[in-house]
């Protein structure tokens, strides 16, 4: 057997949202302290489908469908991981977790340090966020910058089905808990080749999607993509290098990446469909200021989304950072 046809036996074509799946049946079926809990996760497989069949396979005690009571969701996911289960808590949108906020800042990020590390909890708070697919109010949360600045929690958001399902399986696994913010606007935007079986994606480090001279273009989430077809067209049409970094990883935040890629060309613009003000943005831009200032040659620019509440159909797609204001903020830096 050819190596080419062996290697098309070891991976399958997903989209993100399947890959979600993949990584909750990779884990549950290797180890029994998984289970999966939140409102309509089991017959009807979640708003998505991201836990379409679990049930069947696993059985009502390992996926629980729930009342609707996020804060209930949130507070039995604590109490079972700090008495060794692995819980997936599943919020159908980003928009409904706040009512769990407490429970998942108060408790399952301090369970730790308040407990001088007796008890952990190896949770993860899973959730679809961001615009983009016409939702009504409270379903278009980009809030991610919420719980980066808490300090015990990690929040990972993916922007492939590769390294969602390698990042979901490395958060199940982390002793800590983990906020999992995922892109549905790309859900099932674009598919792609996922190992099957198990395997790991940190989630501390971020990716260079595409490298660059010119300018560092700082990004994740849904965004990632809409960055990266942003660059690809500023480079043919207009010979601009941009290096496109998906931060995967926004607590921890890999600062040597950020640094590494700014030393290189002394540029950045930061993508990120959150509001300006207080986003995870203004960090980034603060690594640069403090660590390595001297190598800058322009004005850090950021593209975001504006510092409103999401709105409603209309104005939705001006709201959200598309490629035609990522080429202008990109193309501001540059020619300054």
């Amino acid at each position: 057997m050819s190596q080419e046809a062996t290697d098309k036996e070891q991976t399958q074509s997903l989209t993100l949202v399947q890959a979600v799946r993949d990584g909750l049946h990779t884990e549950m079926s290797q180890d029994d302290s998984v289970v999966v809990m939140g409102e309509d996760v089991g017959e009807n497989g979640g708003v998505f489908r991201a836990t379409q069949d679990l049930l069947d396979e696993f059985g009502e005690d390992r996926v629980i469908d729930t009342p609707l009571s996020e804060s209930g969701i949130a507070g039995t996911a604590v109490g079972m991981a700090a008495y060794g289960m692995r819980p997936v808590a599943e919020f159908q949108f980003l928009g409904f977790i706040y009512p769990g906020f407490d429970q998942i800042v108060s408790h399952a990020a301090r369970l730790r340090t308040r407990s001088n590390s007796r008890f952990n909890c190896p949770a993860v708070f899973r959730a679809p966020y961001g615009g983009g697919i016409h939702a009504p109010e409270h379903h278009s949360e980009s809030s991610e910058a919420f719980f980066s600045h808490q300090p015990g929690l990690k929040v990972a958001i993916p922007s492939t089905p590769y390294d969602t399902k390698g990042m979901l399986i490395q958060a199940i696994r982390d002793p800590d808990p983990v906020v999992f913010l995922e892109p549905k606007l790309i859900y099932r935007a674009f598919r792609e080749d996922v190992p099957e079986g198990e395997y790991t994606v940190p989630l501390d480090e971020a990716a260079v999607r595409r490298e660059g001279s010119d300018v560092s273009v700082f990004t994740w989430g849904a965004m990632a993509p809409a960055t990266l077809d942003a660059a690809e067209e500023l480079a043919e049409e207009e010979g601009i290098d941009a290096e496109v970094i998906d931060l995967r990883s926004l607590s921890p935040i890999d600062e040597e990446t950020i640094k590494e890629s700014f030393k290189k060309t002394g540029r950045a613009t930061i993508v990120h469909e959150a509001p300006q003000s207080g986003g995870v943005g203004s960090e980034i831009a603060t690594v640069i200021q403090e660590d390595i200032l001297l190598y800058q040659e322009a004005p850090i620019n950021r593209v975001t989304g504006f510092d409103v509440p999401f709105p409603l159909y209309a104005l939705e797609e001006y709201y959200l950072p598309e490629a035609a204001r990522i080429k202008d903020g990109i193309r501001e830096t540059v020619e300054f």
